[in-house]
């Protein structure tokens, strides 16, 4: 079983918790963050992306490196909500990365750079 694999049936039971397939906000909750809106969830993307860098920070003393996995599953988890609220999915995170593959950081952020000054003018 691969990784796509299971961020794949992941997304599946995200998608099924969207209001529009009858996710319960009173049983779920994903539903319920869905049902409050982007507010909520983008709330939880920047809670959990601090609680990743402060564990991050403790590994560098130390900590417990299996809380910086526990963190960083939470952001992952809470960032595929966001993901299936505007129609997305982990297959197009998937994809833009094997796009960059082969691109070095400093050549593919001059290419988002010269996209960007091409979309505006």
């Amino acid at each position: 079983m691969s990784s796509t694999d299971s961020l794949d049936r992941l997304a599946a039971v995200i998608e099924s918790r969207k209001p529009a397939h009858g996710g319960d906000p009173d049983k779920s909750y994903v539903a319920r963050l869905l049902h409050k809106g982007p507010d909520a969830f983008l709330k939880k993307i920047g809670e959990e992306a601090t609680e990743t860098v402060m564990a991050a920070k403790d590994c560098d003393h130390g900590g417990d490196k299996t809380k910086l996995v526990g963190e960083v599953a939470d952001l992952w988890f809470h960032s595929m909500i966001a993901l299936a609220h505007y129609g997305l999915s982990p297959a197009d995170v998937v994809a833009e990365l094997v796009r960059r593959e082969g691109l070095s950081g400093l050549e593919e952020k001059a290419l988002r750079k010269a996209q960007a000054r091409e979309s505006e003018g």
